[in-house]
Parts: structure tokens; C-alpha cells; sequence
């Protein structure tokens, strides 16, 4: 676990809002920035998506998908991880 202090600096009503929704506190704020990491991990595969579907790579099938994901475990065991 790590321990960050943080300092706002936030309009007044922005800072109520916030205060009264109860965002203000160490576990909002972490599901806060829980949230916005996904949010942004699903970007930037979407982002991904886009630049191979304009290169004109096929996709991939849920069948060639679980192929690989099952290939690449099988190494990772054989590897001893």
C-alpha cells in the first residue's frame, strides 16, 4: 500500500457538491481513480481497435482468441511462472 497526500484546489461550489456526495474522503477517491484507470485502459484499446482495423487486419474469432490465450499459458506453466 502506498501513501500519497494530495492537495485540491477546487472552486467553492465544486468543493460542496463534492463534500456533500461524499468524494472527499480516501475510498471515494480511490474508487474515483479506480474508475478513471479502466476508463482509460478501455481507450487505449479501443484506440488499438481502430489502428488495426485501418490497417486491414481481420479479426481475430473468439475461437483464434481463446487459442492463443490458451497457447500462451501453456508456456508460461512450462516456464515454471
Amino acid at each position: 500500500m502506498t501513501t500519497l497526500e494530495m492537495r485540491l484546489t477546487l472552486s467553492e461550489r465544486l468543493a460542496k457538491e463534492a463534500r456533500a456526495a461524499g468524494l472527499l474522503n480516501p475510498k471515494a477517491i480511490e474508487k474515483l481513480l479506480r474508475e478513471a484507470v479502466r476508463r482509460q485502459a478501455l481507450w487505449q484499446f479501443l484506440s488499438v481497435s481502430d489502428r488495426v482495423a485501418a490497417a486491414g487486419i481481420t479479426p481475430m474469432s473468439l475461437d483464434d482468441i481463446k487459442e492463443e490465450v490458451n497457447a500462451v499459458r501453456k508456456a508460461r506453466r512450462a516456464a515454471g511462472r
